[in-house]
């Protein structure tokens, strides 16, 4: 290994595990949100938790992208068509993703708490997916 490679290496290595870390403090503010009655906030924050997770896994693969759809499209196409992860997490994240964009943009989007609440409980499931794979 080259020196240049070395440090490429450690330093993907830095940003897989401030990616993660950020999944990590996305979802306590979701939970956080959620217990104050914030729900649409806590759905953004959720789906981000979600997005750093699995942008840490990709990132640790060598993939970026510089798009929300791309980093999606990954997760199809790598994880869930290969047999990686169970198609489910493939449908929880094309549901955090949509509502989270609702939430933003869409004017009169009221979340229930039970739908969010269901929210919080996948995105720790899928975040723990993240990590066991980041272990393989």
């Amino acid at each position: 290994m080259t020196e240049n490679e070395s440090g490429q290496s450690e330093r993907r290595s830095i940003l897989v595990a401030y990616w993660m870390e950020k999944a990590h403090e996305s979802l306590a503010a979701g939970r956080s949100e959620y217990n104050s009655g914030r729900l649409t906030t806590a759905v953004r924050d959720l789906y981000y938790a979600a997005f750093y997770a699995l942008t840490s896994f990709l990132l640790k693969e060598g993939r970026s992208f510089k798009k929300h759809t791309g980093v999606k499209a990954a997760l199809h196409r790598d994880l869930i068509k290969e047999g990686i992860l169970e198609p489910e997490w493939g449908r929880f994240y094309n549901k955090i993703f949509d509502s989270r964009h609702e939430g933003d943009y869409q004017p009169l989007r009221v979340f229930q708490a039970e739908e969010v609440k269901l929210y919080l409980e996948q995105c720790g499931g899928f975040i723990a997916w993240m990590e066991a794979l980041l272990k393989k």
